[in-house]
């Protein structure tokens, strides 16, 4: 139903309703924090198990919710919350450890700052509370906040349980969908990043009705990689420029993903008739396969959704270095490539290599739209690049 999430403030609304899990999102401001691995025993003498690596090197700073009460079937908010805190002020590397099973969890902020590197690792599934009231007033299920060193592991799954919630609220007819996260509701991020460096994202699955992975301003040095998204709106930086204040974006790489039957693929997005300006760059794009995909490539600086903004008014985001190499597969609608920079500030620096993206609907071939932006273009292009300029 909710997030998800990674920032070092409290104000990033944001939603997801299924990820599974494999050694994901690790956020490393100094020194990467790896997952240690290997097989959970338990000593007495300790009260918390013991994890051995492949090193055979013990690490007792491991804290399993089991410890702390949890059950399957059963409510572990308390218990990950109490193991979370004793995990944080813990000298060391330390682990919470959520074991194979079902478990309920309602709410949760897991925050720091912390005395060492700290790892969640799930190999359970935990599922959110299946009416939408429960949510009222807050727009994060799951939220990490404030924490350097931070790793998110396991082969478990955060289930939102959005099918279920959907048919207690009358969103189809009010369109009241703020507490929802189904796949066909708004504003349901799988994952938000804001204001945070060195995340990593691997080998992770989402299915969710929003952007599967989204970045809001602030983030920095973000991999994403190996990641399957859909149903959703793809992966998206932005949207930026809403807001005063907004800090920079720089340093993301999304590679090797798999987009399947989703609303946008690869995107960029940002307000105009922004408060301030701004700026995004160093953004790159690589080794991406869209399987009927609406918008695979989407440069958008007129966003403006339900016409809350002066669209006539150019976006004040600058954005620059930015590529799009080696993505390829099918486009559910004929515009395959748009590219639609800022009239005030025109995009620079913008790579188009190696692109092949097919549309075979009834309008004829896929096309390509630029406008305020000459993108240095190389290897195959279909669609040819920039056939239609806006």
């Amino acid at each position: 139903m909710h997030s998800v999430e990674l920032s070092d403030r409290q104000d990033f609304p944001r939603s997801s309703r299924n990820l599974d899990r494999k050694n994901v999102l690790q956020r490393t401001k100094n020194t990467p924090a790896a997952p240690v691995r290997g097989n959970i025993s338990r000593e007495p003498k300790l009260g918390f198990p013991q994890v051995q690596n492949f090193k055979g090197e013990v690490h007792a700073n491991v804290f399993d919710v089991k410890t702390y009460g949890a059950q399957p079937n059963a409510d572990i908010t308390q218990a990950l919350s109490n193991a979370w805190k004793d995990a944080c002020a813990a000298i060391g590397s330390s682990k919470v450890v959520v074991p194979a099973g079902t478990y309920k969890l309602g709410l949760v902020s897991l925050k720091g700052p912390c005395k060492g590197p700290i790892e969640v690792q799930v190999e359970g599934t935990l599922q959110a509370p299946v009416d939408p009231g429960y949510f009222k007033g807050s727009d994060g299920w799951v939220v990490f906040e404030r924490i350097d060193q931070f790793t998110l592991s396991g082969s478990g799954s955060f289930d939102g349980q959005g099918q279920m919630a959907w048919k207690q609220n009358d969103c189809s007819k009010t369109f009241n969908c703020k507490t929802l996260a189904v796949n066909i509701s708004p504003n349901t991020d799988g994952i938000h990043i804001g204001r945070s460096s060195g995340i990593n994202i691997t080998d992770t699955n989402i299915a969710t009705g929003d952007d599967c992975i989204s970045m809001g301003d602030g983030s920095q040095d973000v991999t994403i990689n190996k990641v399957t998204c859909g149903p959703g709106h793809g992966i998206s930086i932005g949207s930026l420029g809403k807001y005063t204040n907004e800090e920079p974006v720089s340093g993301i790489r999304v590679i090797g993903c798999t987009l399947t039957d989703t609303t946008n693929g690869v995107r960029i997005k940002t307000w105009p008739s922004n408060p301030t300006s701004g700026s995004a760059t160093d953004m790159h794009f690589e080794d991406i396969i869209m399987n009927n995909v609406a918008n695979p490539i989407i440069i958008d600086q007129v966003y403006c959704p339900w016409n809350q903004c002066k669209a006539q008014v150019p976006s004040k985001i600058k954005l620059s270095n930015m590529s799009f190499r080696g993505i390829r597969g099918t486009s559910s609608t004929r515009e395959a490539v748009k590219l639609v920079c800022s009239s005030g500030i025109p995009c620079e620096k913008v790579e188009l290599a190696d692109i092949d993206l097919v549309y075979k609907g009834p309008e004829g071939p896929a096309t390509s739209t630029c406008a305020n932006v000459k993108p240095t273009i190389s290897g195959k292009q279909n669609p040819a690049a920039c056939t239609v300029q806006a």
